[in-house]
Protein backbone atom coordinates (compact mmCIF):
# COMPACT_ATOMS: atom_id res chain seq x y z
CA UNK A 1 0.00 0.00 0.00
CA UNK A 2 0.71 3.76 -0.30
CA UNK A 3 1.12 6.31 2.65
CA UNK A 4 0.57 9.97 1.85
CA UNK A 5 -0.27 12.85 3.82
CA UNK A 6 0.05 16.40 3.59
CA UNK A 7 2.98 18.72 2.91
CA UNK A 8 4.70 21.41 0.95
CA UNK A 9 2.98 22.52 -2.24
CA UNK A 10 3.81 20.54 -5.24
CA UNK A 11 6.41 21.77 -7.68
CA UNK A 12 9.49 20.76 -10.33
CA UNK A 13 8.37 19.01 -13.47
CA UNK A 14 7.66 15.68 -14.53
CA UNK A 15 6.86 13.66 -17.71
CA UNK A 16 3.98 11.40 -17.80
CA UNK A 17 3.80 7.73 -19.68
CA UNK A 18 2.41 6.93 -22.23
CA UNK A 19 -1.72 6.72 -22.63
CA UNK A 20 -2.79 3.06 -21.49
CA UNK A 21 -5.64 4.14 -23.45
CA UNK A 22 -3.77 4.97 -27.06
CA UNK A 23 -1.39 2.29 -26.04
CA UNK A 24 -4.03 -1.00 -26.36
CA UNK A 25 -5.48 0.00 -29.54
CA UNK A 26 -2.21 1.24 -31.48
CA UNK A 27 -0.58 -2.51 -30.45
CA UNK A 28 -4.02 -4.10 -31.77
CA UNK A 29 -3.92 -2.15 -34.92
CA UNK A 30 0.04 -2.94 -35.72
CA UNK A 31 -1.50 -6.56 -35.35
CA UNK A 32 -4.12 -5.86 -38.04
CA UNK A 33 -1.95 -4.45 -40.37
CA UNK A 34 -0.08 -7.39 -40.20
CA UNK A 35 3.78 -6.03 -40.90
CA UNK A 36 6.05 -5.20 -38.50
CA UNK A 37 5.46 -2.15 -35.98
CA UNK A 38 7.97 0.23 -34.51
CA UNK A 39 5.53 1.56 -31.34
CA UNK A 40 7.18 4.27 -29.37
CA UNK A 41 6.44 5.18 -25.90
CA UNK A 42 4.89 2.50 -24.85
CA UNK A 43 3.77 2.41 -21.26
CA UNK A 44 4.77 -0.05 -18.44
CA UNK A 45 1.56 -0.56 -16.25
CA UNK A 46 0.29 -3.85 -16.48
CA UNK A 47 -2.75 -3.64 -18.49
CA UNK A 48 -0.41 -2.96 -21.52
CA UNK A 49 1.94 -5.90 -20.75
CA UNK A 50 -1.37 -8.28 -20.41
CA UNK A 51 -2.16 -7.13 -24.10
CA UNK A 52 1.39 -8.07 -25.24
CA UNK A 53 1.23 -11.35 -23.79
CA UNK A 54 -2.18 -11.54 -25.53
CA UNK A 55 -0.64 -10.57 -28.76
CA UNK A 56 2.38 -13.28 -28.19
CA UNK A 57 -0.55 -15.76 -27.43
CA UNK A 58 -2.04 -14.98 -30.40
CA UNK A 59 1.10 -15.68 -33.01
CA UNK A 60 2.58 -12.57 -33.32
CA UNK A 61 5.81 -11.19 -32.21
CA UNK A 62 5.42 -8.48 -29.51
CA UNK A 63 9.24 -7.76 -28.03
CA UNK A 64 10.61 -4.60 -26.51
CA UNK A 65 12.93 -2.95 -28.74
CA UNK A 66 16.67 -3.04 -28.19
CA UNK A 67 17.97 0.03 -26.22
CA UNK A 68 14.93 1.69 -26.08
CA UNK A 69 12.69 0.82 -22.85
CA UNK A 70 9.97 2.40 -24.19
CA UNK A 71 9.10 0.86 -27.71
CA UNK A 72 8.09 -2.12 -29.05
CA UNK A 73 8.47 -3.58 -32.38
CA UNK A 74 4.81 -5.97 -33.32
CA UNK A 75 5.43 -8.50 -36.05
CA UNK A 76 3.66 -11.24 -37.24
CA UNK A 77 5.43 -14.80 -37.12
CA UNK A 78 3.53 -16.85 -38.96
CA UNK A 79 2.21 -19.32 -36.30
CA UNK A 80 -0.77 -20.51 -35.90
CA UNK A 81 -2.76 -19.74 -32.39
CA UNK A 82 -5.80 -17.86 -32.70
CA UNK A 83 -7.32 -18.37 -29.03
CA UNK A 84 -5.69 -16.19 -26.66
CA UNK A 85 -5.71 -17.68 -23.04
CA UNK A 86 -9.64 -16.71 -21.71
CA UNK A 87 -8.46 -16.19 -18.59
CA UNK A 88 -5.21 -13.65 -19.56
CA UNK A 89 -8.15 -12.12 -21.72
CA UNK A 90 -10.59 -11.89 -19.00
CA UNK A 91 -8.26 -9.55 -17.50
CA UNK A 92 -8.55 -6.46 -19.59
CA UNK A 93 -11.21 -4.45 -21.14
CA UNK A 94 -9.48 -3.99 -24.52
CA UNK A 95 -9.17 -7.66 -25.10
CA UNK A 96 -11.65 -6.67 -27.95
CA UNK A 97 -9.38 -4.55 -29.80
CA UNK A 98 -7.98 -8.15 -30.90
CA UNK A 99 -10.83 -9.10 -32.66
CA UNK A 100 -10.07 -7.61 -36.61
CA UNK A 101 -6.52 -8.68 -36.50
CA UNK A 102 -7.25 -11.99 -35.40
CA UNK A 103 -9.84 -12.35 -38.03
CA UNK A 104 -7.24 -11.24 -40.62
CA UNK A 105 -5.03 -13.82 -39.39
CA UNK A 106 -7.26 -17.16 -38.77
CA UNK A 107 -10.64 -15.77 -39.84
CA UNK A 108 -12.16 -16.27 -36.62
CA UNK A 109 -11.80 -14.57 -33.32
CA UNK A 110 -13.11 -16.28 -29.65
CA UNK A 111 -12.62 -14.04 -26.76
CA UNK A 112 -14.24 -13.94 -23.46
CA UNK A 113 -16.27 -11.22 -21.93
CA UNK A 114 -13.60 -8.06 -21.30
CA UNK A 115 -12.91 -7.43 -17.73
CA UNK A 116 -10.79 -4.22 -16.66
CA UNK A 117 -12.31 -1.81 -14.07
CA UNK A 118 -15.84 -2.63 -12.55
CA UNK A 119 -17.24 0.52 -13.14
CA UNK A 120 -20.56 -0.74 -14.41
CA UNK A 121 -21.90 -2.88 -17.62
CA UNK A 122 -19.98 -1.56 -21.13
CA UNK A 123 -21.45 -4.03 -23.76
CA UNK A 124 -20.41 -4.69 -26.72
CA UNK A 125 -23.56 -4.73 -28.72
CA UNK A 126 -21.93 -1.83 -30.67
CA UNK A 127 -18.77 -3.73 -31.99
CA UNK A 128 -21.08 -6.53 -32.92
CA UNK A 129 -23.28 -4.38 -34.96
CA UNK A 130 -19.86 -3.34 -36.31
CA UNK A 131 -18.99 -6.33 -37.42
CA UNK A 132 -22.32 -7.47 -38.91
CA UNK A 133 -21.63 -4.43 -41.60
CA UNK A 134 -18.54 -6.17 -42.55
CA UNK A 135 -21.11 -9.34 -43.35
CA UNK A 136 -19.08 -10.97 -40.37
CA UNK A 137 -21.27 -13.39 -38.01
CA UNK A 138 -21.13 -13.16 -34.35
CA UNK A 139 -22.55 -15.63 -31.76
CA UNK A 140 -22.29 -15.45 -27.92
CA UNK A 141 -22.62 -17.83 -24.30
CA UNK A 142 -22.15 -17.42 -21.31
CA UNK A 143 -18.35 -17.34 -21.70
CA UNK A 144 -17.84 -14.84 -24.24
CA UNK A 145 -18.31 -14.36 -28.31
CA UNK A 146 -16.91 -15.81 -31.47
CA UNK A 147 -16.65 -13.79 -34.57
CA UNK A 148 -16.44 -15.09 -37.64
CA UNK A 149 -15.36 -13.62 -40.81
CA UNK A 150 -16.86 -12.93 -43.84
CA UNK A 151 -15.76 -14.23 -47.29
CA UNK A 152 -15.75 -12.37 -50.43
CA UNK A 153 -16.98 -9.50 -49.32
CA UNK A 154 -15.37 -6.48 -51.09
CA UNK A 155 -16.38 -2.63 -51.66
CA UNK A 156 -17.13 0.10 -48.86
CA UNK A 157 -18.59 -0.26 -45.72
CA UNK A 158 -21.02 2.37 -43.94
CA UNK A 159 -21.66 2.59 -40.21
CA UNK A 160 -23.74 4.69 -38.32
CA UNK A 161 -22.94 4.68 -34.78
CA UNK A 162 -25.87 4.76 -32.17
CA UNK A 163 -23.89 7.11 -29.29
CA UNK A 164 -20.06 7.74 -30.14
CA UNK A 165 -18.47 4.89 -28.59
CA UNK A 166 -14.43 4.59 -28.53
CA UNK A 167 -14.27 1.20 -28.56
CA UNK A 168 -16.76 0.29 -31.43
CA UNK A 169 -15.31 3.28 -33.02
CA UNK A 170 -11.66 1.62 -32.97
CA UNK A 171 -12.93 -1.51 -33.95
CA UNK A 172 -14.68 -0.37 -37.26
CA UNK A 173 -11.42 1.24 -37.97
CA UNK A 174 -9.14 -1.57 -37.38
CA UNK A 175 -11.85 -3.88 -39.41
CA UNK A 176 -11.35 -1.89 -42.60
CA UNK A 177 -7.93 -1.83 -42.02
CA UNK A 178 -7.68 -5.55 -42.05
CA UNK A 179 -10.57 -6.35 -44.67
CA UNK A 180 -8.41 -3.26 -46.93
CA UNK A 181 -12.10 -1.94 -47.45
CA UNK A 182 -13.14 1.74 -47.64
CA UNK A 183 -15.35 2.87 -44.32
CA UNK A 184 -17.71 5.91 -43.89
CA UNK A 185 -18.23 5.76 -40.07
CA UNK A 186 -20.84 8.24 -39.45
CA UNK A 187 -21.37 9.68 -35.62
CA UNK A 188 -17.25 8.35 -34.99
CA UNK A 189 -15.61 8.93 -31.24
CA UNK A 190 -13.12 11.54 -31.88
CA UNK A 191 -11.13 10.92 -28.50
CA UNK A 192 -7.49 11.56 -29.09
CA UNK A 193 -7.13 7.69 -29.00
CA UNK A 194 -9.40 6.92 -31.81
CA UNK A 195 -8.06 9.54 -33.55
CA UNK A 196 -4.18 8.48 -32.81
CA UNK A 197 -5.67 5.09 -34.58
CA UNK A 198 -6.56 6.78 -37.36
CA UNK A 199 -3.36 8.80 -37.90
CA UNK A 200 -1.58 5.57 -37.53
CA UNK A 201 -3.14 4.00 -40.53
CA UNK A 202 -2.41 7.13 -42.36
CA UNK A 203 1.16 6.93 -41.40
CA UNK A 204 1.00 3.43 -43.03
CA UNK A 205 -0.78 4.60 -46.47
CA UNK A 206 -4.30 4.85 -46.01
CA UNK A 207 -6.02 8.01 -46.60
CA UNK A 208 -8.29 9.57 -43.59
CA UNK A 209 -10.78 12.75 -43.76
CA UNK A 210 -12.14 13.19 -40.64
CA UNK A 211 -15.29 15.67 -39.35
CA UNK A 212 -17.37 15.44 -35.93
CA UNK A 213 -20.36 13.22 -38.69
CA UNK A 214 -18.22 11.15 -40.61
CA UNK A 215 -14.68 9.43 -40.38
CA UNK A 216 -13.75 8.03 -43.91
CA UNK A 217 -11.01 5.58 -44.84
CA UNK A 218 -9.87 4.21 -47.97
CA UNK A 219 -7.14 1.78 -48.46
CA UNK A 220 -3.55 2.57 -49.96
CA UNK A 221 -3.56 1.96 -53.62
CA UNK A 222 -1.47 -0.99 -53.50
CA UNK A 223 -0.19 -3.84 -50.68
CA UNK A 224 2.50 -2.15 -48.50
CA UNK A 225 4.83 -4.32 -46.46
CA UNK A 226 7.82 -1.95 -45.21
CA UNK A 227 7.68 -1.27 -41.38
CA UNK A 228 6.26 1.56 -40.35
CA UNK A 229 6.88 3.69 -36.81
CA UNK A 230 4.06 5.17 -34.55
CA UNK A 231 4.48 6.80 -31.03
CA UNK A 232 1.44 6.23 -28.23
CA UNK A 233 0.92 9.97 -27.05
CA UNK A 234 0.83 11.01 -23.35
CA UNK A 235 -1.20 10.05 -20.97
CA UNK A 236 -3.81 12.87 -20.20
CA UNK A 237 -5.50 10.88 -17.66
CA UNK A 238 -2.02 10.78 -15.35
CA UNK A 239 -1.40 14.54 -16.55
CA UNK A 240 -4.92 15.41 -15.37
CA UNK A 241 -4.48 13.83 -12.31
CA UNK A 242 -0.89 15.20 -11.40
CA UNK A 243 -2.34 18.72 -12.80
CA UNK A 244 -5.16 18.33 -10.35
CA UNK A 245 -2.65 17.37 -7.48
CA UNK A 246 -0.76 20.30 -8.08
CA UNK A 247 -3.73 22.75 -7.38
CA UNK A 248 -4.90 20.80 -4.53
CA UNK A 249 -1.82 21.81 -2.76
CA UNK A 250 -1.63 25.24 -4.32
CA UNK A 251 1.76 24.73 -5.98
CA UNK A 252 3.08 25.18 -9.01
CA UNK A 253 4.66 22.84 -11.55
CA UNK A 254 5.24 21.69 -15.10
CA UNK A 255 3.92 18.45 -16.49
CA UNK A 256 5.29 17.58 -19.63
CA UNK A 257 4.39 15.09 -22.39
CA UNK A 258 1.42 15.46 -23.15
CA UNK A 259 -0.51 17.51 -25.99
CA UNK A 260 -2.15 20.47 -24.43
CA UNK A 261 -5.21 19.85 -26.87
CA UNK A 262 -5.97 16.64 -25.49
CA UNK A 263 -6.64 17.59 -21.94
CA UNK A 264 -8.45 21.28 -22.79
CA UNK A 265 -11.64 20.18 -21.15
CA UNK A 266 -9.63 19.31 -17.93
CA UNK A 267 -7.77 22.89 -18.06
CA UNK A 268 -11.02 24.40 -18.98
CA UNK A 269 -12.53 23.14 -15.80
CA UNK A 270 -9.25 23.91 -14.08
CA UNK A 271 -9.94 27.76 -15.20
CA UNK A 272 -12.87 27.75 -14.12
CA UNK A 273 -12.07 27.41 -10.27
CA UNK A 274 -9.21 30.11 -10.68
CA UNK A 275 -6.03 27.50 -11.14
CA UNK A 276 -4.19 29.45 -13.81
CA UNK A 277 -3.15 26.96 -16.38
CA UNK A 278 -1.30 26.96 -19.38
CA UNK A 279 -0.86 24.90 -22.25
CA UNK A 280 2.10 24.17 -24.36
CA UNK A 281 2.64 21.76 -27.53
CA UNK A 282 4.35 18.83 -25.44
CA UNK A 283 2.78 19.73 -21.72
CA UNK A 284 0.79 21.90 -19.35
CA UNK A 285 2.27 24.82 -16.51
CA UNK A 286 0.08 24.74 -13.21
CA UNK A 287 0.39 27.58 -11.27
CA UNK A 288 -1.63 27.55 -8.17
CA UNK A 289 0.57 29.50 -5.66
CA UNK A 290 -1.53 32.22 -4.07
CA UNK A 291 -4.33 32.24 -6.23
CA UNK A 292 -7.37 32.34 -5.17
CA UNK A 293 -10.93 30.72 -5.82
CA UNK A 294 -13.41 31.68 -8.02
CA UNK A 295 -16.13 30.28 -5.54
CA UNK A 296 -18.09 29.41 -9.09
CA UNK A 297 -19.41 26.04 -9.00
CA UNK A 298 -18.53 23.69 -11.35
CA UNK A 299 -20.16 21.17 -13.49
CA UNK A 300 -18.21 18.49 -14.42
CA UNK A 301 -20.56 16.09 -17.28
CA UNK A 302 -18.71 13.37 -18.38
CA UNK A 303 -19.03 13.43 -21.81
CA UNK A 304 -18.74 11.46 -25.47
CA UNK A 305 -18.97 14.43 -27.36
CA UNK A 306 -16.23 15.81 -29.55
CA UNK A 307 -14.53 18.46 -26.92
CA UNK A 308 -16.53 17.30 -24.20
CA UNK A 309 -15.36 15.97 -20.74
CA UNK A 310 -13.66 12.80 -20.81
CA UNK A 311 -14.97 10.41 -17.82
CA UNK A 312 -11.63 9.46 -16.51
CA UNK A 313 -10.87 13.31 -15.38
CA UNK A 314 -13.89 13.15 -13.56
CA UNK A 315 -12.59 11.45 -10.25
CA UNK A 316 -9.61 13.76 -9.74
CA UNK A 317 -11.21 16.85 -10.63
CA UNK A 318 -13.78 15.42 -7.81
CA UNK A 319 -10.86 14.94 -5.43
CA UNK A 320 -9.82 18.73 -6.32
CA UNK A 321 -13.60 20.29 -5.70
CA UNK A 322 -13.25 19.11 -2.21
CA UNK A 323 -11.32 21.29 -1.26
CA UNK A 324 -12.95 24.24 -3.54
CA UNK A 325 -15.53 26.89 -2.63
CA UNK A 326 -18.65 26.49 -4.19
CA UNK A 327 -21.63 23.49 -4.63
CA UNK A 328 -20.32 21.69 -7.52
CA UNK A 329 -22.04 18.81 -9.68
CA UNK A 330 -20.67 15.58 -11.18
CA UNK A 331 -22.02 13.25 -13.36
CA UNK A 332 -20.59 10.03 -15.39
CA UNK A 333 -23.40 8.06 -17.35
CA UNK A 334 -20.85 6.87 -19.34
CA UNK A 335 -19.77 4.23 -16.71
CA UNK A 336 -22.49 4.50 -14.60
CA UNK A 337 -20.56 2.08 -11.79
CA UNK A 338 -18.19 4.81 -11.19
CA UNK A 339 -19.63 6.66 -8.19
CA UNK A 340 -20.17 3.18 -6.56
CA UNK A 341 -16.73 2.81 -6.34
CA UNK A 342 -15.53 5.93 -5.48
CA UNK A 343 -18.17 7.94 -3.11
CA UNK A 344 -17.70 5.26 -0.47
CA UNK A 345 -14.00 5.83 -0.77
CA UNK A 346 -13.74 9.55 -0.24
CA UNK A 347 -16.45 9.15 2.63
CA UNK A 348 -13.63 7.37 4.28
CA UNK A 349 -11.96 10.68 4.37
CA UNK A 350 -14.86 12.34 5.76
CA UNK A 351 -16.41 13.74 2.55
CA UNK A 352 -19.72 15.06 2.48
CA UNK A 353 -20.99 13.85 -1.33
CA UNK A 354 -25.09 14.07 -2.34
CA UNK A 355 -25.83 11.24 -4.17
CA UNK A 356 -28.79 12.38 -6.59
CA UNK A 357 -28.64 9.83 -8.86
CA UNK A 358 -26.63 6.64 -9.53
CA UNK A 359 -24.76 8.77 -11.64
CA UNK A 360 -24.80 11.77 -10.23
CA UNK A 361 -23.88 13.75 -6.82
CA UNK A 362 -23.21 17.00 -5.54
CA UNK A 363 -21.00 18.13 -2.68
CA UNK A 364 -20.25 21.93 -1.30
CA UNK A 365 -16.31 22.45 -0.74
CA UNK A 366 -14.27 23.83 1.10
CA UNK A 367 -14.44 20.67 3.50
CA UNK A 368 -11.70 19.36 5.73
CA UNK A 369 -10.89 15.75 5.16
CA UNK A 370 -9.06 13.44 7.77
CA UNK A 371 -5.99 10.75 6.44
CA UNK A 372 -8.20 7.44 6.37
CA UNK A 373 -7.43 3.78 5.01
CA UNK A 374 -8.77 3.41 1.67
CA UNK A 375 -8.92 1.14 -1.02
CA UNK A 376 -8.33 1.72 -4.88
CA UNK A 377 -11.07 -0.30 -6.14
CA UNK A 378 -10.41 0.85 -9.55
CA UNK A 379 -7.86 2.50 -11.32
CA UNK A 380 -9.10 6.27 -11.60
CA UNK A 381 -10.63 5.62 -7.92
CA UNK A 382 -7.13 5.36 -7.02
CA UNK A 383 -5.41 8.24 -8.59
CA UNK A 384 -8.27 10.56 -7.12
CA UNK A 385 -7.50 8.93 -3.63
CA UNK A 386 -4.23 10.06 -3.74
CA UNK A 387 -5.58 13.56 -4.89
CA UNK A 388 -7.13 13.78 -1.44
CA UNK A 389 -4.63 12.54 0.78
CA UNK A 390 -2.64 15.18 -0.26
CA UNK A 391 -4.89 17.59 1.24
CA UNK A 392 -6.13 15.24 4.30
CA UNK A 393 -5.49 15.64 7.71
CA UNK A 394 -2.64 12.58 8.55
CA UNK A 395 -2.13 10.19 7.12
CA UNK A 396 -3.99 8.26 4.19
CA UNK A 397 -3.33 4.58 3.25
CA UNK A 398 -4.34 3.66 0.09
CA UNK A 399 -4.39 -0.29 -0.82
CA UNK A 400 -5.49 -1.83 -4.26
CA UNK A 401 -1.91 -1.03 -5.73
CA UNK A 402 -2.48 -4.06 -8.16
CA UNK A 403 -5.58 -1.68 -9.29
CA UNK A 404 -3.36 1.48 -9.97
CA UNK A 405 -0.86 -0.16 -11.66
CA UNK A 406 -2.82 -1.69 -14.42
CA UNK A 407 -3.23 2.21 -15.32
CA UNK A 408 -0.32 4.12 -14.21
CA UNK A 409 3.25 1.99 -13.97
CA UNK A 410 4.59 4.90 -11.25
CA UNK A 411 2.02 7.60 -10.32
CA UNK A 412 3.26 7.76 -6.61
CA UNK A 413 6.85 8.46 -7.71
CA UNK A 414 5.61 11.22 -10.15
CA UNK A 415 3.78 12.57 -7.29
CA UNK A 416 6.95 11.91 -5.22
CA UNK A 417 9.19 13.71 -7.88
CA UNK A 418 7.01 16.78 -7.57
CA UNK A 419 7.88 17.23 -3.50
CA UNK A 420 4.61 14.80 -2.28
CA UNK A 421 4.94 13.17 1.34
CA UNK A 422 4.39 9.84 0.14
CA UNK A 423 5.90 6.56 0.31
CA UNK A 424 5.17 2.39 -0.40
CA UNK A 425 4.51 0.84 3.04
CA UNK A 426 4.26 -3.00 3.44
CA UNK A 427 0.59 -3.56 5.34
Amino acid sequence: MVAVRPGNPLAGSVTVDGSKNAALPLLAAAAALHRPVHLANVPANTDVETMLTLLQQAGWHATRSVGEPHATVISPSGASRPEPDPEVAARIRASYYLVPALLGAYGWARLPWPGGCRIGERGMEQHFKVYEGFGDRTVVDDHGYRVEAAVGRSGPVSIVLPFRSRGASVAAVLRAAVAGRPLRLGQPNLSPEVLSVVQALRAAGWQCRVSEQVLALAPPPSVLEEPVAWQVPGDKVEAATLACAVAATGGDARIRGVRGEDVAPLVTALRWLGVPVGTEEDGISVQARDTMPTGRPLRAIASLAPGGLDADFEPPLMALALGYPGTHLFADAINPGRHGNLLPQFARLGAEIHTLSPTQCRLTGPQRLTGAGVEATDIRTGSALLVAGLTARGVTTLGGLDQLRRGHADLPVKLHALGADICEVTP
